[in-house]
Parts: structure tokens; sequence; C-alpha cells
């Protein structure tokens, strides 16, 4: 997403479950490469509620997610939605864990996602 983004916009990505301090996954950083994305320089950081508080728009990549963000902090709830809204509110599985077409596949969604979050989220 940053890098379809003007770069005023800020972006930040936290985990419900984050390996905090710790590099993306290998199969993931590798599909990211093939796309012209280094990920090398990503550190893993967990959602806090101060983080949700402080940001404008939070997307998440499954329904369970969005349920566990407003949880943590209710008055964000107008603000979370799925990175697959304008697919249909799509959910897109975490593919951490699973064999490189899954990553594939993740990574398409997700670019399909930030495709139509983009007319939204110009320049402030």
């Amino acid at each position: 997403m940053r890098a379809r983004l003007p770069a005023d916009i800020e972006v930040a990505s936290a985990g419900l479950g984050a390996l905090v301090g710790h590099p993306m996954d290998a199969t993931a950083a590798r599909v990211l490469l093939e796309h012209g994305v280094d990920g090398s320089a990503h550190r893993g950081q967990q959602v806090t509620a101060e983080l949700l508080r402080k940001s404008d728009l939070i997307l998440a990549m499954e329904k369970f997610q969005v349920a566990s963000i407003v949880r943590t902090a209710p008055e964000v709830s107008g603000k979370v939605f799925l990175l697959g809204k304008w697919q249909g509110d799509a959910e897109i599985p975490d593919p951490y864990g699973e064999p490189r077409p899954v990553f594939d596949l993740a990574f398409r969604m997700i670019d399909k996602g930030v495709a139509g979050w983009q007319p939204y989220l110009k320049n402030r």
C-alpha cells in the first residue's frame, strides 16, 4: 500500500499476534520483491489501542480481525474496514505457514484491495 499511495500518507502495519521486532516471513518477502517491493526493513509490531486511536483508517484482512480491533478500542469502530471492502467485503486469509501458492494468492488479493481503496486515499 505504501508504494501505491502519495508520500504524505503515512502507512503502518500491525498485527493481532505479531512477532514483534521480527522481519516478515521469508516467502512473503520474496513475493513482494518479485513485484518490485522491498520489504526487508519491515518489522512486526503489535496492534495497540493507542495506535488504533491515532489512525485515520484501519484496514483488516479478515472479519475476525475487525471484531478484535473493535473490542480493543470500541471508539474506532467507524474507521475499521476490510481491505477487500470494494471487492464485496472479501476476506484475505493469512498465508503464514502455508505453501508459496497461498502467498501468491494473498498478494493478488491484497493488490486488488489496495487498488480498490486508492481512489479514496488521496493527498490531504
